[in-house]
C-alpha cells in the first residue's frame, strides 16, 4: 500500500471493482472524458474496464491501484501507473475519482503518491500526464505539484460528439519534491 497525505493506493478487490464500474464507467459523460476507449454498454464482468482479473496489464506495462480516502476510509476512485516504458524509465499518470470524491485535495494528493511510487520505486526518470483543456482541476493538479507543460495536442480526443484539444505536461526525476 501507498500512503499520502488523504489518499491510500492499495490494490483493487472485487468489490472496489464493482462500486467503480457502477460509480465511473456508467457514467457515461464522465467516462468519455477521462478514457480514450469509446463508451460500449458493458455489464459488469470480466470484460468491464474495471475488472481486476485476467484482463489486468501485467506489472511491467501498468500498476493500477484503487484510491482510499484515508480519514473515511471510503473508496475514493482508481489511479495507474500506464504505458510503462522500462527502457525509456518513463510512464503516464492516470486518475478517476468517484463523483462525490472530488474537490476535496484528493486527485493532488494521489498523483503526488503516484510519482513517489514512479520516481522512488519503479525508477522513472519521466513521469507524463494528459487532461482534456477545459480540465481545470486536472491542470491546477499538474501545475501545482511542479509538472512543466510541454505543449496542446490539437483536437486528441473525440468526446461527445466533438473534437477536444489534450494538454500534455511532464516531469522528471530531478524535477520531483514530494
Amino acid at each position: 500500500m501507498l500512503r499520502g497525505e488523504l489518499t491510500l493506493l492499495r490494490a483493487r478487490t472485487a468489490d472496489d471493482a464493482r462500486s467503480l464500474h457502477d460509480g465511473l464507467y456508467e457514467d457515461v459523460d464522465n467516462y468519455v472524458r477521462a478514457d480514450t476507449r469509446p463508451w460500449i454498454p458493458i455489464p459488469f464482468g470480466p470484460a468491464s474496464p474495471h475488472w481486476p482479473g485476467d484482463a489486468a496489464p501485467s506489472a511491467q506495462d501498468a500498476a493500477v491501484f484503487a484510491v482510499t480516502e484515508l480519514a473515511s476510509g471510503e473508496l475514493a476512485g482508481e489511479a495507474l501507473l500506464w504505458g510503462i516504458d522500462v527502457h525509456n524509465r518513463s510512464a503516464h499518470i492516470g486518475i478517476s475519482l468517484l463523483p462525490g470524491c472530488r474537490g476535496r485535495g484528493l486527485g493532488r494528493d494521489t498523483v503526488r503518491v503516484l510519482c513517489r511510487y514512479g520516481f522512488a520505486i519503479r525508477g522513472m526518470h519521466r513521469i507524463q500526464m494528459e487532461t482534456l483543456s477545459d480540465n481545470r482541476a486536472m491542470i491546477a493538479v499538474a501545475e501545482g505539484l511542479g509538472f512543466t507543460r510541454e505543449g496542446t495536442i490539437r483536437s486528441g480526443s473525440w468526446v461527445n460528439g466533438a473534437w477536444a484539444d489534450d494538454v500534455l505536461f511532464g516531469m522528471l526525476d530531478t524535477e520531483f519534491s514530494g
